[in-house]
């Protein structure tokens, strides 16, 4: 047992089942499988490596039970068919090589899911109701098609052991089919499927017993459930631990989980939500039943992980997104270096929006090599390579450290007086302070870097550059606000004395808008997801809010996750949008903006410009010249090439390793 986390690292039998500590990875999907539904090389390395990080238990991802009714997103992972039992075989096995154990998770997606892969049948759930706003809706299950699935979800798990994997579990929850039966959300039927308590627990109830028929008495089964679906109509705690009542007699572990489709915000947590803040969940579980229970939720810190397992709340940590982030979080919390975990950062971009808004794979902010981690450094230069790194955000910093660690000298020239740029800026918002853990992160990585030189409030210039002599040149300049030609719009925003300001302006005085926010009109012109940021700041401070947005919807770049918060914020405290509304004139107390051809004035005490970011680069881009008079490479990346997420920046940043084997800087 660990001495730094104690109650982490203390081993747990289930069973005759026996866990190596509390963490466990729970199932998210990746779109790492094949189209056609295999484990490929890609997703026995994402497993494997978070297995080899000390993981107890690694649950794979939700696997369909029943193509193509019960698939679900783009490139999902399938259990229905004896031929997919090789390639999972694999993977149990590869998660097994480092001493973790292996789950899976079986689940059929009903209502939810994926219409291009149900080649023109209707999705099926409960009743007629879709399991999400916009979704088609699905047709109700007869009696005997419900049996059936009673069948596939047991021929699933038999699959399963006979591919090797120690346990098994079961989705009930986030608007799946069997959620589909225990929500009365979804669940309108009068038969003896629907109504009570124990009728809507009767589809979960007959899977839970037909899964542990087939996979006998020892192999530990556990049951995912939304024990708060954090949205009005739907299951509350209370709830839930009545339908588990009926659920959990051959079930050895809850899963206990949070939210719906419509309410994702509480199920992949959004930022502000503290670490740990669903274990009042866990614990009234677990009290009631007296079975190990899990908990997720924005766990970050090993010291309040630990705290909570001391507390007897839960028994196992479900770190999802964290161990996307950083795969070593369990080694390092139990070597006490705590400080170099690279912390999720809850942003949702890489992991979430990604993956379920646009069908791309899944990948990370902090960490843009989910699969190799950190095999890049086992690379080492060959010769002498001074690379120059001008710009300290996130994307510098990347680029910095990442050449700096396979033996390259590097120079990083910062213009500011602290590292970390406009992630470090962003932070500063209450709402998304977790944030800074990236910055930090970096800063402390690259101070332990002997042949990384940070030169702070430095202005690069040709001068400069004579002097260095690099052999790469990489520009991360970063952005700046868009203020196109608008009368009034560039004479009055961010000068001394005026109530308009940028996104820059805004976040360089948060403090102050702090303590000023009640009672104040704000109008804020751009509803993208900066515009709805500061919304968000001065609506919860009770604060008068109107938006300006030329575009006929707002949120167009926002995340899955933040469009869901923005959408219950707004329910719940109004703001006056005004859409397919521009900007003509900006006067010091007022904007003037027009709609359908008639113009009106929005007076305020303080004034917005959210329209976007620009790169910030010099007019005659002195960099790009200077790499060319000097014949060497020469990379602008992050915002200085194009405005974008810091996700992007982080992984250009990262591929500079590919720069440097370019130019033959490496022997292989």
């Amino acid at each position: 047992m660990s001495q730094n986390y104690p109650h982490i690292f203390e081993p747990l039998t289930v069973k005759r089942t026996t866990f190596r500590n509390r963490v466990i990875m729970p199932p998210m999907g990746s779109n790492l499988a094949s189209f056609t539904g295999e484990v490929t090389e890609e997703m026995k390395d994402y497993y494997g490596l978070r297995a080899r990080g000390g993981t107890a238990l690694i649950t794979v991802e939700n696997a369909c039970i029943d193509y193509p009714l019960a698939t679900n997103g783009t490139k999902q992972l399938r259990i229905d068919n004896k031929q997919f039992i090789p390639g999972l075989y694999e993977l149990a096995e590869r998660i097994h090589m480092y001493g973790a154990l292996a789950s899976i998770q079986l689940n059929h997606a009903g209502a939810s899911a994926y219409p291009e892969r149900l080649h023109g049948l209707q999705s099926v759930s409960s009743s007629s109701v879709p399991s999400k706003e916009g979704n088609p809706a699905p047709r109700p299950l007869t009696k005997s098609e419900i049996l059936a699935i009673v069948d596939k979800y047991a021929e699933a798990a038999q699959r399963a052991i006979q591919a090797g994997f120690d346990m098994v579990e079961i989705h009930g929850g986030h608007s799946y089919l069997l959620d589909q039966f225990l929500s009365p959300l979804y669940n309108k039927r009068t038969d003896e499927f629907g109504g009570s308590y124990e009728n809507r627990a009767r589809f979960a109830r007959l899977v839970v017993e037909a899964v542990r028929k087939t996979v006998g008495k020892w192999v530990p089964i556990s049951f995912r459930i939304s024990a708060d679906e954090f949205i009005e109509g739907g299951n509350t705690l209370e709830d839930t631990l009545k339908l588990l009542e009926y659920i959990e007699p051959e079930v050895d572990i809850i899963n206990v989980s949070a939210a719906v489709n419509d309410s994702i915000q509480y199920q992949i947590d959004k930022c502000d939500m503290p670490d740990g803040w669903r274990a009042y969940l866990s614990e009234a579980v677990k009290k009631k039943f007296g079975k190990p229970v899990i908990i997720s939720g924005n766990i970050r810190d090993p010291k309040i992980a630990d705290q909570i397992i001391a507390e007897g709340k839960t028994d196992f940590l479900a770190i999802g997104r964290g161990l996307i982030a950083d795969p070593d979080w369990v080694r390092k919390t139990k070597a006490g270096k705590v400080d170099c975990i690279n912390k999720c950062i809850s942003c949702n971009i890489g992991c979430a929006d990604h993956r379920i808004a646009k069908s791309q794979p899944i990948r990370c902010t902090v960490n843009p090599d989910i699969i190799g981690g950190t095999a890049y450094k086992k690379r080492k230069v060959t010769r002498d390579l001074h690379v120059v790194v001008i710009g300290g955000g996130t994307s510098g910093l990347k680029a910095a450290c990442t050449a700096a660690e396979v033996g390259c000298r590097v120079t990083l020239i910062e213009r500011e007086g602290e590292v970390g740029g406009l992630a470090r800026k962003i932070a500063r918002f209450p709402e998304k302070s977790r944030i800074e853990d990236l910055p930090a992160y970096l800063e402390k990585r690259a101070a332990a870097l002997p042949n990384l030189t940070i030169r702070l409030n430095t202005t690069a210039t040709k001068e400069l550059l004579n002097e260095l002599k690099p052999d790469i040149l990489y520009a991360a300049t970063g952005s700046k606000p868009m203020l196109p030609p608008i009368e009034g719009l560039r004479e009055l925003t961010d000068v001394e004395g005026s109530h308009i300001k940028s996104i820059y302006g805004f976040m360089d005085n948060i403090p102050y808008y702090a303590a000023n926010a009640e009672g104040k009109k704000v109008v804020i012109i751009g509803c993208g997801a900066v515009g709805l940021d500061v919304m968000e700041f001065f609506t919860l401070r009770k604060a008068d809010v109107a938006m300006i947005e030329m575009m006929p919807s707002f949120g167009k770049d926002a995340d899955i996750v933040s469009k869901s918060t923005f959408k219950e914020l707004l329910a719940t405290h109004p703001v006056d949008m005004h859409l397919g509304t521009s900007l003509q004139k900006v006067c010091p107390d007022k904007f003037v903006a027009s709609h359908n051809g008639e113009t009106a004035e929005y007076p305020f005490d303080y004034g917005f410009i959210c329209m976007g970011l620009v790169p910030d680069i010099p007019a005659d881009d002195p960099f790009r010249a200077y790499a060319a008079e000097h014949d060497i490479p020469f990379c602008n990346y992050g915002n200085s090439l194009k405005t974008g997420q810091i996700i992007h920046g982080t992984e250009i940043g990262r591929n500079i390793v590919n720069t440097i084997d370019m130019i033959g800087g490496f022997d292989d």
